[in-house]
């Protein structure tokens, strides 16, 4: 105890040595931080520990969503009964995504329908698989499009996809291979190998 105190004294009179036992130290502790062999854990790490790997960030139970256009327009009506958001990825998957497309060109809603979805939320596009449906009423006249994916481009007003399509309505089936379609215009094309049979009225 009495070396420890008089090697203290000595080096508070030497301000020299002092430095030079600080500088000592603190190269010490560096190097023993640098050849460490734990990984540095961050936050996000940190949250990931704790819920699992591969479990989302948070989550949504019945989730409903509205978005209006600029004038105030009542534009998307959007709904599920489970949404999960994964931060890192800014990625939501989606459980029976279901959706309602306004536009003022027509009274009547473009609605779809999905066993899954993801959305992109940097880029703004929602990807529907799974037995998608689109309905859609064309006066009187309800038409179906069914596809195994279709993807809503949100920016753009566009819905569209690469797969095999078909379109069904009281007066017969439309069959084709890619459709792309813009919902405020409510125009639908389709891409190539288009096939119909109508039924003719008596």
């Amino acid at each position: 105890m009495k070396a420890s105190l008089l090697s203290l004294l000595t080096l508070s009179d030497r301000p020299r040595l002092r430095t030079l036992a600080l500088g000592g130290t603190l190269a010490a502790t560096v190097f023993l931080l640098w050849q460490s062999d734990e990984p540095v854990v961050t936050r996000d790490q940190a949250a990931e520990t704790l819920r699992g790997e591969g479990e989302p960030d948070g989550f949504v139970v019945n989730g409903q969503y509205t978005a209006f256009d600029e004038s105030g327009n009542l534009k998307i009506m959007f709904s599920s009964p489970r949404i999960e958001q994964f931060d890192e990825s800014n990625l939501a998957t989606i459980e029976s995504p279901k959706a309602r497309l306004f536009s003022s060109l027509d009274a009547q809603p473009w609605i779809l329908k999905a066993e899954r979805g993801s959305l992109l939320q940097n880029e703004n596009l929602l990807h529907l698989t799974g037995n998608v449906r689109v309905i859609r009423m064309v006066g009187e006249r309800k038409a179906t499009l069914t596809t195994s994916a279709l993807t809503l481009d949100n920016d753009q007003g566009t819905v569209y996809t690469d797969q095999p399509v078909e379109i069904t309505d009281n007066v017969g089936v439309t069959r084709a291979t890619g459709m792309k379609a813009w919902v405020d215009e409510r125009i639908l094309e389709l891409e190539s190998q288009v096939e119909g049979r109508y039924e003719t009225g008596k």
